[in-house]
């Protein structure tokens, strides 16, 4: 089992919000972040190991409930996550997510773990993973349209890992941006805080989209797009769900997805044509296609989250808990000296 940290009939490694809080805050959440984009980026190297499915998804008139299962044949990881809007109103969070690693060879589970803040770092490290290749050379300025609770680290990772100094923040609830803008202090950057979507996007040459409504919505009109930029969109990640004018997609000189079939259902791309354009990212990095030939070019990303990006992170906790033991041992699978006799469980004193 990859060598972890316990003997499998001993439990089960369980990392909580407090211990994922001690973890990054020992490493550092820059350091984090700066790790984590190269564990993602060595998982899209490896693209083709990877059985891959378009995550399933429960639907409902206030939300979506997910499962996004990958393996690579070794390790198996699955997250459940929901995206629900309207929690918001309850004074809960519009995304609660956990995450199981498991050993392939005997299906045991090695490791459970939050994943409400994995998943916003995961998220952040993809997305400046992504804008290494696809940013026009020396961008300086990012425009953060919604600035919920991805905000915070999708300017951390471009700061750690594009330098990205200057960060234009707009929402339609101006308190989301205040409290972006006060997070954001004391990370030796500039923070400007925008009235509108068309403010935030001028002189900007990367935009990232991270909106929540459960709705069609167009947050960046094609109008407001100059050539040259790069929109990193992901806030669209359900049926039903966009954030772009369509004319944006069509006009982009590049669009790329994770992994089609799920983005095709899911993405911004879904009310284009089945034959609209699209290449999955792993191609760039593996060299196949290059992802902006020249700074006029305008390039897209429709990051809708996909299940390998999980898996890089679970795994780098995993690796992280060898250095740093911050869990806690789950007794969530049966321990009887003899593994045929399960019904000695309910009989042992």
């Amino acid at each position: 089992m990859d060598n972890f940290i316990i003997a499998p009939k001993q439990g089960v490694p369980f990392v909580s919000v407090a211990n994922m809080k001690k973890l990054i805050n020992t490493l550092g959440i820059e350091a984090c972040i700066s790790a984590l984009v190269k564990c993602v980026e060595a998982d899209y190297k490896r693209w083709h190991l990877f059985e891959k499915s378009a995550r399933y998804a429960s639907h409902s008139k206030d939300g979506v409930i997910e499962l996004m299962p990958v393996s690579d044949g070794n390790m198996f990881a699955c997250k459940y996550v929901n995206g629900h809007p309207i929690n918001t109103k309850q004074d809960l969070q519009t995304v609660a997510a956990f995450g199981l690693l498991a050993d392939v060879a005997t299906g045991y589970p090695i490791l459970l773990s939050e994943m409400c803040v994995l998943t916003a770092l995961r998220t952040a490290a993809t997305s400046a993973m992504v804008a290494k290749y696809c940013a026009p050379t020396n961008a300086t300025t990012l425009a953060l349209i919604g600035n919920g609770a991805q905000s915070e680290f999708q300017a951390l990772a471009m700061k750690t890992v594009l330098g990205i100094r200057q960060f234009r923040l707009y929402d339609i609830d101006r308190s989301a941006s205040e409290k972006t803008y006060n997070n954001l202090q004391g990370f030796n950057i500039d923070v400007v805080i925008c009235s509108s979507a068309a403010e935030a996007v001028t002189g900007a040459h990367i935009i990232t989209t991270c909106t929540a409504d459960k709705k069609n919505a167009i947050v960046l009109h094609n109008d407001m797009i100059t050539n040259g930029v790069f929109i990193n969109a992901i806030g669209g990640d359900c049926p039903g769900k966009t954030e772009l004018d369509s004319k944006i997609l069509q006009r982009a000189d590049k669009v790329f997805v994770e992994f089609e079939p799920q983005t095709r259902i899911e993405g911004e791309i879904q009310h284009l044509p089945a034959n609209f354009a699209v290449t999955e990212f792993h191609q760039v990095v593996n060299q196949q296609v290059t992802a902006r030939d020249n700074d006029q070019q305008l390039i897209v990303f429709d990051g809708v989250g996909f299940a390998s990006e999980d898996f890089s992170a679970l795994v780098f906790i995993r690796d992280l808990l060898l250095q740093q033991p911050e869990y806690q041992i789950l007794d969530l699978i049966t321990q009887q000296a003899d593994p045929r006799n399960l019904f000695s469980v309910i009989r042992e004193s």
